[in-house]
């Protein structure tokens, strides 16, 4: 199964994510098939970029989102609250 989920790169205490498209049997750092976003909890304002039209592709071919995922993509209003793709704007 395909998942989209978070792939930690950064320093010792300063994580930042990349939002990668992986196969569910790989590790969290491991091989990937695609980068369609990051994530940088640690500045401020929290910085998150995600390209839509990748994560839409995705979604629609039935990756599966980990849960940090589905808050992060509600954030962006690429889902709603019930965890669907909105249409888009």
């Amino acid at each position: 199964m395909v998942k989209i989920r978070l792939r930690r790169t950064g320093k010792t205490k300063q994580p930042s994510y990349r939002i990668v498209v992986a196969d569910s049997r790989s590790p969290r750092d491991g091989k990937f098939i695609e980068t369609i976003g990051y994530y940088l909890p640690t500045r401020q304002p929290k910085v998150l970029e995600v390209n839509t039209d990748r994560a839409r592709y995705w979604l629609g071919v039935g990756a599966q989102p980990t849960e940090v995922v589905v808050k992060l993509f509600q954030r962006v209003n690429l889902l709603d609250e019930q965890g669907k793709v909105t249409a888009e704007a």
